[in-house]
């Protein structure tokens, strides 16, 4: 049987998703007008978080088989955010973007 991750990608989704409304705020606040892509990144991994906690909540409220299908999505939209993620800071940290 599988266990309920649904809880946790809820968790993590929401942290996750506050950061990046964090950096999306700072970047705007100080008008880094060079900072494009950290926006664009900041903005699609905000959309992509977001689509992970509304479905990991819709699972967890689900009482129907549907709720593994949900979770799964949930699951694999997280993992997609964290790549966005990570490739945003990897050409911020190797001055690919300036």
């Amino acid at each position: 049987m599988r266990e309920n991750r649904s809880p946790h990608i809820l968790n993590t989704s929401a942290n996750l998703l506050g950061f990046c409304f964090i950096v999306l705020t700072s970047v705007k606040v100080a008008k880094l007008h060079q900072s494009t892509f950290i926006d664009e990144g900041a903005a699609l991994a905000i959309v992509i978080f977001m689509s992970s906690c509304l479905l990991s909540f819709l699972a967890m409220r689900s009482k129907n088989v549907n709720s593994n299908k949900l979770e799964s999505i949930a699951d694999i939209l997280f993992l997609c955010g964290l790549i966005v993620l990570f490739i945003t800071t990897m050409l911020i940290a190797f001055n690919i973007i300036k």
